[in-house]
């Protein structure tokens, strides 16, 4: 057919570790570049448990140094929510609070990480953390871990108001903190002041221009990332808002919103795609892209890390009224 759409062949070459990122993420993609060589033939396994357990490695000395307490509060069978409040909190810094929603491909991140995770964004804020530890894929399919963010929501409800409240998702998590919001603004309860979404999964039917292009280069996704998000959908339909958020009529009401990704990040058309529908909708929102970024961008190894944890620390501060503080 003359009309028949056809795709670009692109021809094989080895990507490089661009110059123009720091010497830091120069060697994290280096490093993961020679972990990945050393899969040899062997096909991406996809299993999210394993990068999960490789952050914690990374993650746990940073969070050791933390002063505070944890509680926890049980939100039904196998589900979750902590409680971090750091030390020293003083003004408006003892009334507000961030809600978090771990990521993980929707089959990892809980337990340990999900708390590890808490405790840094307690440390980074120096703000009380509500983080959820939700039901997970492929043992709880939709919308097991969507019932438990909204037991979690209405539960922080109980302690802050909602305009005191920044929620955030990273991944998997930013679907699910998405698809809370749209299901909490459906039910009738408030949407907190702001909203982050890190690297975010927007669409579970797998569509976006990155999807493909970046399948082989990014780095912590390499090769697609698994069939989580699959796995979590099960037999649901993949188009509703409460499993791909980028299809919510966000006119009704939205918070401001930042969203970051990366130019490697399987999900950078996810991310950017959010960011035109929210402005769209005339929505405020942010999107800060990293130079050669993949998903979760370099593990904190990197200055470009910082500083977009700075940008996010700017943001949470505004929307809690705290100005540069």
């Amino acid at each position: 057919m003359a009309n028949e759409l056809t795709g670009l062949n692109v021809p094989a070459m080895v990507l490089p570790v661009p110059t123009s990122i720091s010497p830091q993420a120069q060697a994290f993609l280096s490093g993961a570049a020679k972990r990945i060589a050393a899969m040899g033939s062997a096909p991406p396994s996809g299993d999210q448990r394993e990068a999960a357990e490789r952050a914690l490695q990374m993650l746990r000395p940073r969070a050791a140094g933390f002063k505070g307490k944890l509680e926890t509060i049980e939100l039904g069978p196998e589900a979750k929510l902590y409680r971090v409040i750091p030390d020293g909190r003083q003004g408006r810094k003892a009334q507000v609070a961030y809600f978090d929603v771990h990521g993980g491909g929707f089959t990892a991140g809980g337990g340990e990480m999900c708390q590890v995770l808490a405790t840094l964004r307690a440390m980074e804020n120096g703000v009380e953390v509500w983080s959820v530890d939700y039901r997970l894929a492929p043992g709880h399919a939709y919308p097991a871990a969507l019932d438990d963010c909204m037991a979690a929501w209405r539960e922080v409800l109980k302690h802050h108001n909602a305009k005191d409240i920044v929620a955030a998702g990273s991944s998997a998590g930013g679907n699910l903190v998405a698809a809370m919001l749209l299901r909490a603004r459906d039910e009738g309860l408030p949407l907190p002041a702001a909203l982050l979404m890190l690297t975010p999964s927007v669409d579970m039917t797998g569509a976006g221009d990155s999807r493909i292009a970046n399948r082989f280069h990014d780095v912590n996704l390499y090769g697609g990332g698994g069939d989580g998000p699959g796995s979590y959908a099960g037999s649901a339909d993949k188009n509703h808002p409460y499993l791909s958020p980028i299809n919510g009529d966000f006119i009704k009401g939205w918070p401001p919103t930042l969203l970051s990704s990366g130019t490697r990040d399987l999900l950078l058309s996810d991310t950017v795609r959010m960011h035109r529908a929210l402005r769209r909708a005339g929505v405020q929102a942010e999107l800060h892209i990293t130079e050669a970024g993949c998903h979760g961008g370099f593990m904190g190894t990197a200055p470009e890390d910082h500083e977009l944890m700075a940008e996010c620390k700017r943001f949470c501060d505004a929307a809690w009224g705290m100005g540069g503080s």
